[in-house]
């Protein structure tokens, strides 16, 4: 995999494109029209008292847009010159027992501003739970946090989508605690290394929403890929996905003399090989799921006859950068159908993390739009794939075809961008900025040195567009993060190489 790396002038090339427009030149006034808001924010408007910044660069088509990551740091700065800042610890309780611990500071009890501490901490265990996962939360610091925490993340509460979720993935009851900081649960982190195993004659599989990929790998070196589109979050029968997979499995056998090995990419939650939660099967009645659709992995492992492993496809993405960069530290964020991001630590390792931030907030506006399955706002699935590129389509004045699916309506715009639609470049612009405030609010939860994007989205001269104007506005905005790189594969490698570094999960 050839990485991408454009010279600085084209990125502050890109920058000065944004910059130099007026954000009320365009009308993004339809920007998440369509999108229905959380009645969490209706109801806690007088909670609101962060204060909410502009961004230096203005999305072109977004101009309400209010970064978290500038948010929280307004904060904290507010905290640190308060002289009345009170220490915070949130810890994440997963499987067996591993636990992710945050640390910060709020106001403390009693404050002009402490009001402000429970937008704050509730931003913050929303992204922790999606990053890191976790069926339990405790709260070290002032007891009215935990009691908003296990208000909202609550059977009835705003965030009862999170409280089922967690609930589910990790089969415990999600709970809310509090304690003393000083009785904070320690950390206790587990990482593992996964995949880079390229012996032999491997299938490599990538589940997509719109799409599924498939390759046959031997030695490392992929001897056919092709991709084919499907419809697997509508329909409700088990037996479509199970033979739309093994389909694919027999193609990419068919071009090999045999199958040692066969690796899964797909997004959701999968534990031991074992569907757990996934957006790809939400179709299917429950009991169904139950029946066919958690075994279904195994099922096609016992089939082949084959070493099988299954991963989420963000960890398979981060995956891909590492191994195609040669390097560690670093995030991979695919835009496809959906936002997924995965993480290799600074050894190599796969964290454990669930590090699905497709959920986990990016803006912090009261009237962001709304991800349409959880309900909740602001978060990652409206602005870093291709939902992000039809949610922009009316504001940048592109009109779509009533009817077409997400993936057609992607191929609209890109077909757009091709022929040098002006209206096409400011959606990939503003997804740009975006792109860079996000990435640095992910490197305040993560240890980072290069970040990797790829997917249908990043596809074409609006990847590269995307790129520049990321890059850009981080080197001149966050001179904090001066270490930190936005890299892209090359166009062959960004569309399949997720199934190549899948073909390279198990051990043969």
């Amino acid at each position: 995999m050839v990485i991408c790396r454009r010279p600085p002038v084209k990125r502050a090339a890109a920058a000065r494109r944004v910059c130099g427009r007026r954000a009320g030149r365009y009308n993004a006034g339809e920007a998440g029209a369509t999108v229905r808001r959380s009645t969490y924010y209706e109801k806690v408007v007088s909670l609101s008292t962060m204060d909410l910044i502009k961004p230096q660069v203005v999305p072109p088509l977004d101009p309400s847009f209010r970064p978290a990551v500038l948010a929280n740091r307004a904060f904290l700065a507010q905290v640190d010159s308060s002289g009345a800042a009170a220490p915070l610890k949130i810890a994440v309780e997963r499987g067996e027992g591993a636990t992710s611990i945050f640390e910060t500071r709020v106001f403390a009890s009693g404050h002009p501003k402490a009001s402000a501490n429970l937008r704050y901490s509730e931003r913050l265990v929303k992204f922790l739970l999606w990053q890191r996962g976790g069926w339990k939360v405790t709260i070290a610091g002032p007891a009215e946090i935990a009691e908003h925490i296990k208000s909202v993340y609550s059977p009835n509460g705003e965030r009862k989508f999170d409280y089922d979720f967690m609930g589910g993935v990790y089969e415990k009851t999600f709970t809310v605690e509090n304690c003393a900081y000083e009785d904070c649960p320690p950390a206790r982190e587990t990482a593992a290394p996964v995949g880079r195993h390229l012996k032999g004659c491997r299938v490599g599989f990538d589940a997509g929403a719109s799409d599924w990929k498939v390759s046959a790998v031997i030695d490392g070196e992929p001897v056919f890929t092709t991709e084919t589109p499907w419809d697997p979050r509508n329909n409700t029968d088990p037996q479509y996905h199970y033979d739309q997979i093994n389909s694919a499995f027999e193609l990419a056998a068919s071009k090999m003399p045999r199958v040692d090995a066969i690796g899964v990419s797909s997004a959701g939650v999968y534990i031991d090989n074992k569907v757990r939660v996934a957006s790809l099967f939400r179709g299917i009645p429950k009991d169904l799921f139950e029946k066919n659709i958690r075994p279904l992995f195994l099922r096609l492992r016992e089939k082949w006859g084959v070493p099988l492993e299954v991963a989420n496809d963000g960890d398979v993405t981060a995956l891909a950068g590492s191994m195609s960069l040669g390097t560690n530290r670093i995030l991979g964020i695919a835009m496809g159908s959906s936002e997924a991001v995965g993480y290799v630590d600074a050894h190599g390792n796969i964290t454990g993390w669930l590090n699905e931030l497709a959920f986990a907030p990016v803006d912090y506006r009261l009237d962001a739009p709304a991800d349409e399955w959880s309900g909740d706002i602001g978060c990652g699935v409206q602005y870093f794939c291709q939902q992000a590129v039809i949610r922009l389509a009316p504001a940048a004045g592109i009109t779509l075809k009533e009817g077409n699916m997400p993936g057609d309506k992607l191929l609209e715009v890109q077909a757009l961008m091709k022929n040098g639609d002006e209206r096409a470049r400011r959606i990939y612009e503003t997804i740009g900025v975006f792109t860079a405030y996000g990435v640095a609010h992910y490197a305040d939860f993560y240890d980072l040195e290069n970040v990797l994007i790829l997917g249908r989205v990043t596809s074409g001269e609006g990847g590269t567009i995307i790129l520049d104007t990321a890059n850009a506005i981080l080197a001149e905005h966050f001179p904090d993060l001066t270490g930190v790189k936005v890299n892209m594969p090359d166009e062959a490698s960004k569309r399949v190489g997720q199934a190549v570094a899948a073909a390279s999960l198990p051990q043969a």
